[in-house]
């Protein structure tokens, strides 16, 4: 799957609304910011549709992947958006890294863990924030936002020195 997916949740209480870019995009942030509440709505509504209250909108097939049977349950998703909540450990194992390369998902990972596993950009490390664009008596509507703000803006880049970190296997 290539290409941006713009993804819309939202039931009478919350709204989410974000794109997604590349292949892993990874949601840090402290307690009760709205996370696992993400996730449970895209739980929701893909167990029970619209009978949930929830709205979806995607251009994909948004789920869940969790428990022991993750494998299991990987095997029988293609060309979607996979959603994973923190807790879930096999999110850290090389066994899942190597298994969702040969997968053609994307996959939103609630974590604060470290994920030295699994390929992901810093530009696609977010977090949730109430945006304030509702009132208090009305519909939060949650915003993510770059945890490592982009600082080059503008003009290219052109380091004079680039050092990198070598590792042999002999």
């Amino acid at each position: 799957m290539k290409g941006k997916h713009k993804i819309t949740v939202q039931n009478k209480k919350i709204k989410y609304e974000f794109c997604l870019r590349r292949n892993i995009t990874v949601i840090q942030g402290n307690s009760a910011t709205g996370k696992t509440a993400l996730v449970d709505m895209i739980r929701e509504y893909y167990e029970n549709g619209e009978e949930s209250g929830i709205q979806l909108s995607c251009d994909k097939t948004c789920g869940v992947l969790e428990g022991r049977n993750w494998k299991n349950q990987l095997s029988l998703m293609h060309d979607s958006i996979i959603f994973i909540d923190e807790g879930n450990r096999f999110v850290t194992s090389k066994e899942f890294a190597s298994e969702i390369q040969e997968t053609d998902n994307y996959y939103v990972i609630v974590t604060r863990e470290s994920l030295e596993t699994l390929p992901y950009s810093v530009d696609e490390v977010y977090g949730i924030r109430d945006s304030g664009k509702y009132g208090s008596l009305k519909q939060t509507y949650n915003e993510l936002y770059h945890i490592y703000e982009n600082r080059y803006q503008s003009g290219d880049i052109c380091p004079q020195t680039l050092i990198t970190e070598d590792i042999r296997y002999y």
